[in-house]
Formats: C-alpha cells, sequence, structure tokens
C-alpha cells in the first residue's frame, strides 16, 4: 500500500462511537433528523437518507461530489452506537427509516440480516479482497472498513515507574497490574463489546466469566463508554489514573509527538478483536437507488482513502492509501481474535448476562 501524510487532530481521536467528538460535525447537504421516509411518505427521488451511528463523517469536499457525480443529496440521520442503531433499525422497520445504513458491524451483523432490515437483491460490486468480510454469505450487507479494538497503554507510565508492560490477556491478572486496566460495558459500547467477544475467543465460552472476575478482583474499572474510559479515565487520554485501556490498534497513530518520530501510546495486538463495518440498502426504503449509489459510493477509492483521516479505520479497499502515521503507530494485529458472528448472534444475550454476573454489575 502507498501512504499519504495524515493531519492529527489537536486531540488524541481514537475510533466510532468510539469516534464521539465527530458527532455533529459533518456540514452542508447532512441532516441529522431521523424523520422515517418510508411507508406512508413519498419519496424524494432526488434525496438519500443514511441512517447511521453517530461518528459517521466524510469530507465535506466528497459530500458535495456525490451530489454531484449522482444526482442525489445526502441526508444522514444519526442513531446511536451501532447496537442503537440496528436495534432502531429493527423497530422501524415497517417504515424505514431511511434508504440506506452504515455502520452496522460484525457483532450485530446477523442479526440485522436474520430480521430482514436489509435489502438483500441491492448488491454492489465488492472489491478485491472485501469478499472475505461479507457475513452469513451476504454481500448485500457490504463491507467497507475494518479496525482492530485492543488494549492500548500509556508507555510513560511505564517508563516512569520501570515497570515492563504487559502483552497478553492474562498479563492483566498478575499483580502487578492490579487497579491499571479501564474496561469498557459491553451492554452499552460496541467496542466494549468487541473486546468482550476477543476475550470469549481467546479463553472460550466456558472459561471468559473466570477471566472477568480475576480482572474485577483485581480492580478494573468498567466505564460505560468508550468517550469516558479513553478521555477521562484513561491517564494518557485525559488526566486519569488508569494506563491500561480498551481502544483500537489505530489510537496510537494519533497521539503522536509533534515531530512524528514516537507516540505516546502502544496497542497490545495480542489482545485485538477485528471490529467491521458495514453498508447495506434498507428493505422497503423509499429511495433504493439512491441507497445503492450510497453503498457504491463508500466503496469508491476517494471514500476509501478518506476513512483512515476521518474515522479512524482501515478501508476494505486493499490499494487505497493511507496515511503514514496510521501505518506506522496503528497497524492492525497479524493475528485477531475471531468468534463466529452466527455464534454472537446466537449467545450475545447469554454472554451478556454471564459478564454481568462475573463483573457484579
Amino acid at each position: 500500500m502507498t501512504t499519504q501524510p495524515i493531519h492529527r487532530p489537536a486531540r488524541p481521536r481514537p475510533a466510532l462511537s468510539r469516534r464521539a467528538l465527530l458527532a455533529g460535525t459533518a456540514a452542508g447537504a447532512v441532516g441529522l433528523s431521523l424523520a422515517a421516509c418510508g411507508k406512508g411518505k413519498k419519496a424524494d427521488s432526488k434525496t438519500v437518507t443514511v441512517v447511521t451511528h453517530d461518528s459517521f463523517h466524510v469530507s465535506d469536499d466528497l459530500m458535495k461530489a456525490f451530489t454531484s457525480e449522482t444526482g442525489y443529496t445526502l441526508k444522514v440521520a444519526t442513531s446511536g452506537d451501532a447496537g442503537a442503531l440496528v436495534n432502531k433499525l429493527v423497530l422501524t422497520k415497517d417504515a424505514p427509516l431511511g434508504d440506506a445504513v452504515f455502520g452496522i458491524d460484525n457483532t450485530y451483523a446477523t442479526r440485522a440480516l436474520d430480521q430482514g432490515i436489509i435489502d438483500t437483491s441491492a448488491t454492489v460490486t465488492l472489491p478485491k479482497g472485501a469478499e472475505s468480510y461479507v457475513v452469513a454469505d451476504t454481500p448485500a450487507l457490504a463491507p467497507i472498513d475494518v479496525g482492530d479494538v485492543c488494549l492500548n497503554i500509556d508507555t510513560g507510565y511505564f517508563s516512569g515507574k520501570g515497570l515492563k508492560p504487559p502483552a497478553t490477556f492474562e498479563d492483566l491478572t498478575r499483580p502487578e497490574y492490579k487497579g491499571l486496566l479501564v474496561a469498557i460495558n459491553p451492554t452499552n459500547s460496541s467496542p466494549g463489546m468487541a473486546w468482550l467477544l476477543a476475550t470469549i475467543g481467546h479463553f472460550g465460552a466456558g472459561s471468559f466469566a473466570d477471566y472477568w472476575k480475576q480482572l474485577a478482583a483485581g480492580g478494573a474499572r468498567i466505564a460505560e463508554d468508550w468517550t469516558t474510559a479513553y478521555e477521562t479515565d484513561f491517564s494518557a487520554g485525559g488526566k486519569g489514573t488508569y494506563p491500561i485501556v480498551v481502544s483500537y490498534a489505530s489510537s496510537p497513530s494519533f497521539t503522536v509527538s509533534d515531530d512524528g518520530a514516537s507516540s505516546s501510546t502502544s496497542a497490545l495486538l495480542d489482545t485485538a478483536f477485528r471490529q467491521v463495518e458495514y453498508a447495506g440498502v434498507l428493505k422497503g426504503a423509499a429511495n433504493p437507488e439512491g441507497g445503492k449509489a450510497f453503498v457504491t459510493w463508500m466503496l469508491s477509492k476517494a471514500v476509501q482513502e478518506d476513512i483512515p483521516g476521518q474515522m479512524y479505520m482501515y478501508p476494505v479497499l486493499s490499494d487505497a492509501a493511507l496515511p503514514e502515521a496510521l501505518t506506522k503507530f496503528g497497524p492492525l494485529s497479524k493475528a485477531p481474535v475471531k468468534v463466529d458472528p452466527k455464534e454472537i448472534t446466537a449467545h450475545r444475550e447469554e454472554w451478556l448476562n454471564t459478564w454481568t454476573g462475573a463483573v457484579g454489575k
């Protein structure tokens, strides 16, 4: 892959609901209402309403280019985190909130398909390599970007204490790391859910609860969302006292020094779970052709190359240029933990209940 310079945000900014600072920053053609546009509403053939998570953001010039190239104006309706997004779409599937959706991730993808909210006939051409991320042999739910949820550490804390940083899941249960971790509630947060799945995939469905009991007994804090965990509790992200946090593998590329030579944080790639985000046309959409045009546009090279700097995820387009800081400080894991999406759908509530009992929530 080729690389291009990255313009770092004014403050560390890892990723999606996980990217709360981006909420509300899109301008121009972007609307933020959630008015239903399905049954009972007259279709506006020149508008495409996209329902997405709070962190959707594409550069303004690309938004304008979409309109000039397709004739459609994008109207973006934000709807919380990935889980809240899917839940809302399920509840409103008889009167769809929009024409297309972006931000359903692989922890919710099979639920979205099982509930029939995606128009499975509205397929687009996927770039080479993206097929490996397709869920349930349904390319209509098109993979758009990927990112690894994993532990991040405040490197300055550990060097200052003369303490060797942890590297594995098991390391966190050692006494020298007691009281240093802030994790995220998986019932509220998609990165929280992703890292819960990382522990399930690593330890197994029958043993992950014991691991979480050890973490809880060792003083691990459970934040309610990524923003609180990273920007308040994490010692390198805010003014917190916890030097280990659940975040993204890309996060260290946004805590780079002014000279670009180092980062104040580091990702523990052996604790990673790969999150994939999808887009698709909503079943019963008022403007399905516009919805399909949106999905195609999200896979265009221009948008794919825009994603790392705007949403801090890796594009699925293999030859997309990447920011230099991302490739240097925020690489993806070579062996992320995997959990079958069908297993996630089948056992989600069971696993969440087990986790709740383990940590005493």
